[in-house]
């Protein structure tokens, strides 16, 4: 797989993210899957914004994939000897916070995140996860979920980038054939253009 390349010169790097012109922080999104198909799905620290996969900001300097790894092991107490790295997404996919959400009070002023997707396989049939890698953990707690749960479980806002990364990985972890989708379902904290 090729490495990804560092962030282009049109992006604002601040001491630790990369915000581009829009305001959309750089970021890595971590989908760790067990060899049966099922994904690594954790709970962020006291229940704030409930579960969802690993992810994180891309360093000044660092590429995405330097920043999978750093991520992997902060954030899961991993490295990079225990997973195999099955796949990245083509594109950034993007979603915009809500504005109770977004930062107005940095520089860039932060609006959304665009993320570069991975499509990580634990080795170990009974992972060593540790939250305890990093001064401030983000997970608390950890489970197994069916490939799909993500979508129903996930925060609204980023639903719709779940639906896509997952859609994408899904012939590389099932090559004859992924289970069914869910039907996309309108979020109910949109409102209706009139």
């Amino acid at each position: 797989m090729e490495h990804s390349q560092a962030m282009g010169v049109q992006e604002h790097m601040t001491e630790q993210a990369v915000i581009d012109a829009d305001g959309y922080r750089a970021n890595v999104g971590i989908v760790l899957c067990h060899a049966d198909g099922r994904l690594f799905w954790a709970r962020r620290v006291g229940g704030r914004a409930g579960w969802q996969f690993p992810q994180g900001g891309i360093h000044p300097a660092e590429t995405p994939e330097d920043a999978l790894y750093r991520e992997l092991d902060e954030e899961v107490g991993l490295d990079r000897d225990q997973v195999e790295l099955l796949a990245e997404s083509r594109d950034w996919l993007s979603y915009r916070l809500p504005p109770r959400y977004q930062r107005h009070d940095s520089q860039p002023a932060c609006i959304g995140q665009k993320q570069r997707w991975f499509l990580l396989r634990i080795k170990d049939e009974a992972p060593q996860v540790r939250f305890d890698r990093s001064a401030t953990p983000e997970f608390d707690d950890w489970r197994w979920v069916d490939y799909w749960h993500p979508l129903s479980e996930v925060i609204f806002f980023k639903r719709r980038v779940y639906r896509e990364a997952l859609t994408e990985f899904a012939p590389t972890l099932f090559p004859k054939g992924a289970p069914p989708a869910p039907t996309a379902r309108r979020s109910p904290h949109r409102r209706r253009r009139r």
